[in-house]
């Protein structure tokens, strides 16, 4: 047992993996909700269905491997695809959903500048990601140490390199984007059974409110920014009074 790998999709069936993902879910959901477009995709971990709540027409799980869990995982059209070569046309997506996608990355930096490539202006970017300054994160860490030394199992997924929130926000700086919604949960500690989880569920409401950055694990929404560009509202609303006919500044198609 102290050798067994445990991965993404197996961990996520465990109890404190349950409890994980009910946390994403509910913020995912509520985000996704309000964003409009034309085309979403979700790149990864099929269990957490995060475009279940979203309404656009047209919508993708892509994964990089034939796995799939089971059959209630997929309502949207699937594809098999490298995450760091993404077959959609620059400036085609209005939104992409990253859930634990870029820890389990072989290459995170490439994922996220292909999100930032088909992302069109002004579209978001949905990420959950573990945070490794917290309980589970010291937990793991020692793990990893035990292991070097021949006993012990890890709590958490051994592959993987968990990213910090804030070198997350450094990274979506630099391709220009902006985070508008970040948020921490699961204050609980690493325990692998429904009863303890229950015992310590206070510690959900005495984290959020006492060490608010030590979740276990993180959510956020990130929108593309692109340099001098505005969107403009309605030619009726900034026109002023006895102005010519408006005139449609831009069209935006997608082409799949």
């Amino acid at each position: 047992m102290s050798n067994q790998i445990i991965g993404i999709h197996d961990w996520v069936q465990t109890p404190a993996g349950r409890y994980l993902l009910d946390w994403e879910r509910t913020h995912v959901d509520a985000a996704v909700a309000d964003i409009f477009g034309y085309h979403a995709l979700q790149l990864g971990l099929p269990e957490l269905d995060g475009l279940q709540a979203n309404r656009m027409p047209h919508q993708w799980l892509a994964t990089e491997t034939l796995y799939v869990p089971d059959d209630r995982v997929v309502k949207q059209a699937a594809v098999l695809c490298d995450f760091s070569a993404l077959p959609f046309a620059p400036a085609s997506l209005d939104l992409v959903i990253l859930p634990h996608t870029l820890e389990f990355s072989a290459d995170p930096h490439a994922t996220l500048r292909e999100v930032e490539r088909v992302l069109v202006p002004e579209g978001r970017v949905v990420i959950c990601g573990f945070n490794p300054a917290s309980l589970w994160g010291l937990q793991q860490r020692r793990g990893h140490l035990y292991r070097r030394m021949g006993f012990g199992r890890l709590f958490l997924p051994n592959a993987g390199d968990f990213i910090g929130y804030w070198r997350l926000c450094d990274w979506l700086r630099l391709l220009s984007f902006e985070v508008e919604v970040g948020k921490f949960g699961c204050y609980r500690p690493g325990v692998t059974s429904d009863a303890w989880l229950r015992r310590f569920e206070w510690m959900d409401h005495a984290g959020a409110r006492w060490w608010p950055i030590l979740g276990a694990a993180y959510f956020l929404v990130a929108v593309k920014r692109v340099r001098g560009m505005r969107l403009l509202g309605p030619a009726w609303k900034t026109a002023p009074v006895g102005a010519g006919k408006p005139v449609s500044v831009a069209n935006r198609t997608h082409n799949h």
